[in-house]
């Protein structure tokens, strides 16, 4: 068993919520995904903040390449 977390970066809450939901439909998620907003250094708006949302993936179930892509299709990206 690895402890292998995938963060996806997504512009705001709502394009975070739909790509949770996509990870279940698409990709069977079974843990809920964790939203989180994520502050831009320096910024105090609410409107300057990215959204993370965090699979945890301890059997390697999900592959890197999708979850790029899936990100990606919401304007984000997966670090």
């Amino acid at each position: 068993m690895t402890d292998v977390r995938h963060i996806l970066v997504l512009p705001d809450r709502d394009a975070a919520t739909e790509v949770a939901e996509e990870l279940r439909e698409r990709f069977g998620v079974r843990e809920e995904p964790q939203l989180v907003r994520e502050a831009l250094a320096g910024e105090d708006d609410a409107e300057d903040a990215q959204w993370l949302v965090v699979v945890e993936d301890s059997e390697g179930r999900y592959a890197a390449e999708g979850l790029a892509e899936l990100a990606a299709e919401y304007e984000g990206w997966r670090e």
